[in-house]
C-alpha cells in the first residue's frame, strides 16, 4: 500500500475519495451534440471521456452531463477535431462546426484509433499499431499518438513497448492524465500492484479529480487484492463521475457488494447494470445472480 501514500497521508486520500464521491452535483443535465450532416459518425468526448457517436444527421442526443464545466472534444474522419469548453449554465443544443483536414498525421490517427477500437484480433491489433506507428513517423510529437499506441501494445501484451509509449507521450505532454491512467493499467496487467496503484492515483491528480478510467482501475486494483469495500468505493466515483451511463461498471459494482456480503446493495447495481444493458452479454448472468440474492435471507 506504500504507494498509494504517494504524495497524500492515507487519511487525505480516504477524505479526497470520500469528497469525490458526494460533490459530484445533482444538477445534472443533458446536451444535444450536433454536426454537419456532412460529418455523420463523429465521436464525441466530455472530460476525455467517450460518450458516443452522432447519428446520419450528425446529432448524439441525451448526453448526461453532471454540473459545473466541462470540456467537449469532437472527431469525425476526415475533419479536423474540435475542441471547446463547456460552461455550467449551457445546456439543449451544442453545435459543433468541424472543418475539413488535409493534415496526413491527423488522418492517420484517426484511422489508426479506428483500427483499435474495432480490432478483434492479433493481425487487426498488428494493423492499428502500423497505423499509430505511421502518425508517429509524420509528426513524432503527437502525445494521444503514442498513448493510443501503449492502448494496442498492452492488448498485444507487448508490456515493455506500452511502457515506452507512455514514456513518450510524457515527453511532450509532462501532466496527462489519460497517460498515468493507461500507465496503470499496463501494471496492474502485469501484477505491479504498487506501481498500478501510484499511476492510477496520479492520473487522479493530474485530471483534479475526474478520471473515471483511473477510479475503475483502482477499484480493479483492489478486487485483486480482496480489498472489496475499497473496491466498490472507487466503482461508485466512477459511476457518478460518468453520470450513470456506464453498465458494465455497475455490474463490477454488484460484485464488489456482493462479495462484502452487501447482498442489498449488491442487487441495486445488479439492477441498474439491467437497466441501462437489458441486452448486454451479461445480462442473463445477472439476471440469475439477482434471483439468487433475492431469494437469499437478509444480512
Amino acid at each position: 500500500m506504500l504507494a498509494l501514500l504517494l504524495m497524500f497521508p492515507g487519511t487525505q486520500i480516504l477524505a479526497q475519495r470520500r469528497r469525490q464521491v458526494t460533490s459530484v452535483a445533482n444538477t445534472a443535465r443533458t446536451l444535444t451534440v450536433l454536426t454537419e450532416p456532412s460529418a455523420p459518425n463523429a465521436i464525441v468526448w466530455i472530460d476525455e471521456i467517450r460518450r458516443g457517436t452522432t447519428d446520419a444527421s450528425g446529432a448524439l442526443a441525451q448526453v448526461k452531463v453532471s454540473g459545473g464545466a466541462h470540456t467537449l472534444r469532437v472527431r469525425a474522419a476526415g475533419f479536423k477535431e474540435l475542441t471547446m469548453p463547456l460552461t455550467a449554465a449551457q445546456r439543449g443544443e451544442i453545435k459543433m462546426r468541424l472543418m475539413r483536414t488535409t493534415d496526413e498525421a491527423e488522418l492517420a490517427f484517426q484511422q489508426a484509433e479506428t483500427a483499435r477500437e474495432t480490432a478483434r484480433d492479433e493481425a487487426s491489433r498488428e494493423k492499428a499499431a502500423d497505423l499509430y506507428r505511421r502518425t508517429l513517423t509524420l509528426r513524432p510529437a503527437f502525445p494521444a499518438a503514442h498513448v493510443g499506441l501503449a492502448r494496442v501494445l498492452l492488448d498485444l501484451n507487448d508490456t515493455n513497448g506500452a511502457l515506452a509509449e507512455i514514456e513518450a507521450a510524457r515527453r511532450y505532454k509532462p501532466s496527462y492524465a489519460e497517460a498515468s491512467a493507461v500507465e496503470g493499467r499496463i501494471y496492474r496487467e502485469a501484477a505491479q500492484t504498487d506501481e498500478a496503484i501510484g499511476a492510477f492515483n496520479r492520473s487522479i491528480r493530474e485530471s483534479h479529480g475526474f478520471q473515471p478510467e483511473a477510479h475503475v482501475g483502482l477499484g480493479r486494483v483492489y478486487e485483486d487484492k480482496g480489498q472489496y469495500d475499497l473496491a466498490a468505493r472507487e466503482f461508485q466515483i466512477a459511476v457518478k463521475q460518468l453520470s450513470d451511463t456506464e453498465p458494465i461498471i455497475y455490474q463490477m459494482l454488484g460484485a464488489a457488494y456482493e462479495k462484502t456480503g452487501n447482498n442489498k446493495e449488491a442487487v441495486i447495481a445488479y439492477e441498474n447494470y439491467l437497466r441501462l444493458a437489458p441486452n448486454g452479454s451479461l445480462a442473463p448472468a445477472v439476471r440469475s445472480i439477482v434471483e439468487q440474492l433475492r431469494e437469499q435471507p437478509p444480512n
